[in-house]
């Protein structure tokens, strides 16, 4: 049986996070031989969050603390969760969350949720949408206001110029 210690967990640090999420991250889904499902300690400084406030096309997440006390953005408001609580947030923007840490100590939380890919994430504040292909190299961030037509840049046949078209994609068959 595989197995890990989260009460003495080995925190990595990306040093390209900028100020107001920084925090360190214990990922260990894979490590025990998850594929379907993931999971993180993170540590929070005070002043620092998880991530910016999202939510998921194709996941569900969960939040535990740990340790300190977090404050929880969702569409309902911001709330604080204390050591033992833990919250829920489902897919689509009705699952935006924000996990950070407006205390004065440092907070540990457990957050896991289903992994799926594709997929996508939505972040409201932002305006931007990031796909997750499973491939960094097909990945991206992009801006919602910087969407095309489906036909921007296709043509109907194999040697001509594209063209701007005003009509929805095909129906799946």
């Amino acid at each position: 049986m595989r197995s890990v210690d989260i009460a003495d967990p080995q925190f990595d640090h990306d040093a390209g996070d900028p100020d107001g999420f920084r925090c360190g991250k214990f990922r260990f889904g894979a490590q025990l031989g998850a594929e379907a499902s993931g999971a993180t300690v993170y540590e929070l400084p005070p002043g620092q969050a998880v991530c910016p406030y999202h939510y998921e096309y194709g996941e569900e997440e969960w939040v535990l603390v740990l340790a300190g006390r977090v404050a929880v953005r969702t569409p309902e408001g911001v709330e604080q969760l204390a050591p033992s609580q833990m919250a829920f947030f489902p897919r689509g923007p009705e699952g935006a969350h924000q996990i950070r840490n407006d205390a004065t100590e440092p907070a540990r939380v457990l957050m896991w949720s289903t992994v799926v890919r594709p997929t996508a994430s939505g972040y409201p504040d932002s305006g931007k949408v990031a796909i997750k292909s499973g491939d960094r190299a097909q990945d991206g961030v992009f801006r919602r206001a910087d969407a095309v037509d489906y036909y921007d840049g296709e043509s109907g046949n194999a040697g001509g110029a594209g063209r701007a078209r005003s009509a929805p994609p095909p129906a799946s068959p």
